[in-house]
């Protein structure tokens, strides 16, 4: 009884020192490259408010259909860093969560939608000028599930020189065979925004797309360049994007890419992403470290 009594008050002595960060959701950025708002959320470490200090950034990209509020309302995004920075797993940074629609976070087509150039041209440059970050890529880290998956490998793999770390989940990434075998009602209602509705077959495999996939990116790619980039890949055994993300992790072996790879049991859900993010926090928050 006394050695339990000793743990409990333990426990409550540490919980009682345990500080939670602030989550900002859906602020509003007005975009010049894309003529609109843009809304985000933002997670500010607990000393954010209380020290002068700057912070490295983690960029946590959302998947298809959801938004900016996601990582915080389904990801539990926040409460998960506050754990991992109170247990002394990561460091405390601040964590970024853009909108980007149906974008697949890359430049349309048609050009209607540039997404990467605001990404990278206007949003980056925003978060610096507005909060007080550690602006060298070496604190600077991109992430993300699903269509965020692979929205993080486009921005490390076509822009290692801004990102220390990238850590996809369960990315949508699809070998060749997919993409022309892919039924044309989900080809135009998943990818048709950036890539062209009303194509089939082999006329998918447009110079746009290939520009954009990450496969052939990492294939015609420096491996000088991509090696700047510490990669975590992570995709469930049952997830339908794991032969696309087993081709990445190929890709990367061809090409002499380090990288973590990992195939845990589950599929395409939130309860795997969310497993997934204490690991992810702490590979970013190890990449940040000198």
């Amino acid at each position: 009884m006394k050695t339990f009594l000793t743990a409990f008050f333990t426990l409550l002595f540490i919980a009682s020192f345990a500080q939670n960060g602030t989550v900002k959701e859906s602020l509003k950025l007005k975009s010049a490259t894309l003529d609109k708002d843009v809304e985000y959320s933002i997670y500010l470490p607990s000393d954010y408010e209380t020290s002068d200090r700057k912070y490295p950034v983690l960029y946590l990209l959302h998947g298809f259909t959801d938004d900016e509020t996601g990582w915080v309302q389904f990801g539990e995004a926040p409460y998960i860093a506050d754990r991992a920075i109170n247990s002394g797993q990561a460091p405390p940074m601040i964590i970024v969560m853009p909108d980007a629609g149906v974008s697949w976070y890359v430049n349309s087509y048609d050009g209607k939608s540039m997404w990467e150039d605001f990404f990278i041209k206007e949003f980056i440059p925003h978060i610096d000028a507005t909060y007080r970050t550690r602006t060298a890529r070496e604190f600077r880290a991109v992430a993300g599930l699903s269509m965020g998956g692979h929205g993080s490998l486009i921005m490390a793999t076509r822009h290692p020189d801004l990102f220390t770390a990238c850590a996809p989940l369960s990315a949508g990434v699809w070998v060749e065979e997919e993409a022309v075998k892919m039924p044309k009602e989900n080809w135009d209602y998943v990818v048709g925004e950036p890539y062209g509705k009303g194509l089939e077959g082999q006329a998918r495999l447009t110079e746009h797309y290939r520009k954009n996939s990450v496969l052939d990116v990492i294939k015609n790619g420096n491996a000088d360049e991509l090696k700047k980039v510490k990669f975590y890949i992570d995709c469930g055994d049952d997830d339908f994007l794991i032969k696309g993300n087993m081709a990445l992790h190929a890709a990367m072996i061809d090409k002499g890419i380090p990288h973590e790879f990992r195939v845990r049991d589950g599929g395409h859900s939130w309860i795997y992403w969310r497993t997934a993010l204490p690991e992810v926090l702490k590979f970013v928050g190890e990449s940040f470290h000198r």
